[in-house]
């Protein structure tokens, strides 16, 4: 795991330096360069596998070859054996990065889809003069592109390239409308002008001053063969012990994630399966339980007893929030209003372990959220035409097009033109390869919901920490396999995940496998009529709204009365405007 970054054209080792000395935070244990006359790759690297041999860059014999990047190939071992089976030969000990280059020698550009990892890959061909980048299925990996005037800069992180002299920070005022409604900016675009991420499942060749841009992998719900419940339910069970084992190869200490919901649960048992020593667990809780009649702590704490695990838990205050906010929103670069608790917990990890894996991705996977539920009713049995009306039976949008208009100021609308989130939505809808309306549904989160807010938060507050979360529900073996089954094997009648739930059933207490979905939820509703608000009052004050001078403070207002009032609340809201602001004044104000 590290930062990577990168530009093409005339070397210049003091600006790649910058660039690379900004992303530290992914990776505090060591840095690596590689400068010639057509282009210069920079990496932070946080050792995790074959820490003595596994620097970066990584080349091949001949150093025609040269690659940096993020992440963890967990096939790594099968695919050297292959690969010294055919002659080539490595310096490392037991290096992932180092396969990456003999793949590509051996496969060209299709090497991508030997892979069983995480990963956002640059991969410089000096005999072709090409620069390949690529980011991983699922996206957990991210990697951001600026190309101009015939360059081509690259990094982890937006602060990455935007640490490069030549630069020039501003706002990308179309992306940012998407974040209003979908509290993310979501792929390809970024918060900063002219700089793009590449999708999940995307790569990229620049050559000669053109970038030429492609998808080499797309989740498919199109499964049509029949289906046997047992059948799948056992399949569903080898796939994910499988992707456990993989998960828990590392030369560092490791641990998990425990919410005490099913996801992490599965998870933690599995892995206490594997293991001969205790799993280190960690929890999460508010100093008072809002929300739950029985607090996430106590299921935590009857998974950790149940498989013995070395188990520590961190109590979240308003006040850490209040005061963590700037540090948070550093790790984002663009403005994020998702959970955000996440990010004090890893800083107990941190403590512990360098690796934790996670329940990630499973709700996108078997349907566990109240829009999936929605999606599966005969109401929601629209055509594929309609895909906008689905997404508002699913309360996909915090704001829709029309509510955000309201918020907006002429200045905002003059400089983000006529941008519609409701149609960037419809078209994913309405490019589902099946019309099973729950599995639409679940496309849609594994395009945009997944690697847009769910993998983008873990990846920035995770290495903000300098943590590296691995997630075993993300396998491609797993994703395709859960991706093939139809929807009424995902929800079955009002029982989500059942196929899931049938998979993991002997693991497992049976009030933990049906208790309804939770995980690491900030009471913000609760929070904002309390130490909250003297904090969003401030923040989206009319003087301090002035400064941007994009959103209409009567509009603020009225949404901070109404919660306040007791009218409706608003929290989600709030906290997305007062985000935006806390982001604006960091970045431009």
């Amino acid at each position: 795991m590290c930062g990577i970054c990168g530009f093409t054209g005339a070397s210049d080792r003091s600006a790649l330096e910058r660039m690379t000395e900004s992303l530290r935070h992914r990776g505090p244990d060591g840095s690596g360069f590689h400068v010639d006359a057509s282009v210069s790759l920079g990496m932070r690297r946080l050792a995790i596998v074959d820490l003595e041999t596994g620097g970066q860059p990584a080349y091949n014999e001949d150093r025609s070859i040269c690659v940096v990047f993020n992440g963890e190939i967990y096939n790594h071992a099968e695919l050297r054996r292959l690969l010294e089976a055919r002659g080539h030969r490595f310096r490392s000990d037991h290096s992932d990065t180092e396969v990456l280059v003999h793949l590509y020698e051996e496969y060209g550009a299709d090497y991508l889809h030997q892979l069983n990892g995480m990963f956002a890959i640059v991969l410089w061909d000096s005999g072709k003069r090409e620069l390949h980048l690529a980011r991983d299925r699922a996206g957990v990996k991210p990697l951001y592109l600026r190309q101009h005037a015939g360059r081509l800069w690259f990094a982890s992180e937006p602060k990455g390239i935007l640490a490069h002299p030549d630069v020039v920070k501003a706002p990308n005022f179309a992306a940012l409308t998407h974040y209003f409604s979908l509290k993310n900016i979501p792929a390809p675009w970024s918060a900063f002008d002219g700089i793009e991420q590449l999708r999940a499942g995307e790569r990229a060749v620049f050559r000669e001053g053109e970038l030429k841009r492609t998808r080499w992998w797309r989740i498919s719900f199109a499964g049509t063969a029949p289906v046997e419940e047992a059948g799948a339910a056992a399949e569903i069970r080898r796939l994910l012990e499988d992707s456990v084992r993989l998960r828990m190869q590392c030369d560092v200490p490791f641990g998990a994630y425990l919410s005490g919901g099913l996801d992490s649960s599965s998870v933690v048992a599995l892995m206490s399966r594997q293991s001969a020593a205790p799993i280190k667990t960690f929890s999460l809780t508010y100093e008072r339980d809002y929300m739950l009649k029985d607090s996430d702590r106590e299921y935590a704490r009857r998974v950790s007893t149940q498989y013995g695990t070395e188990h520590r838990e961190h109590v979240m205050t308003q006040r850490e929030l209040v005061d963590g906010v700037e540090s948070v929103l550093g790790s984002f670069d663009e403005p994020f209003s998702g959970v955000t608790s996440t990010y004090f917990l890893t800083r107990l990890i941190s403590k512990h372990v360098k690796v934790a894996l996670s329940g990630d991705g499973a709700d996108e996977l078997f349907a566990s959220y109240l829009a999936h539920r929605m999606a599966a009713r005969p109401a929601g049995q629209l055509p594929l035409a309609e895909g906008d009306e689905l997404a508002r039976r699913m309360r996909l949008y915090l704001m829709d097009d029309q509510e955000k208009e309201s918020f907006f100021s002429e200045k905002m609308r003059a400089l983000s033109g006529t941008v519609s989130t409701a149609s960037l939505v419809s078209k994913l809808f309405d490019s589902a390869d099946t019309a099973d309306p729950l599995n639409r549904a679940l496309f849609v989160d594994f395009e945009s919901l997944l690697p847009d807010q769910v993998l983008a938060f873990v990846d920035r507050l995770s290495m903000a920490r300098s943590v590296e979360v691995r997630t075993p529900f993300l396998d491609y073996r797993l994703m395709e396999f859960a991706a093939s089954l139809p929807g009424s094997l995902k929800i079955k009648g009002a029982r989500t995940k059942h196929i899931l739930k049938e998979a993991v059933k002997d693991l497992l207490p049976e009030e933990i496998i049906d208790r309804p979905k939770e995980g690491f939820v900030l009471p913000i509703n609760d929070w904002l009529l309390d130490e909250l608000q003297p904090f969003v009052r401030e923040c989206l004050s009319p003087r301090r709204l002035s400064v941007h001078g994009l959103l209409q403070p009567e509009a603020v207002r009225r949404t901070l009365d109404e919660h306040y009032g007791g009218a409706r609340q608003n929290g989600g809201r709030i906290w997305n405007l007062a985000m935006f602001q806390v982001w604006w004044e960091r970045h431009f104000a």
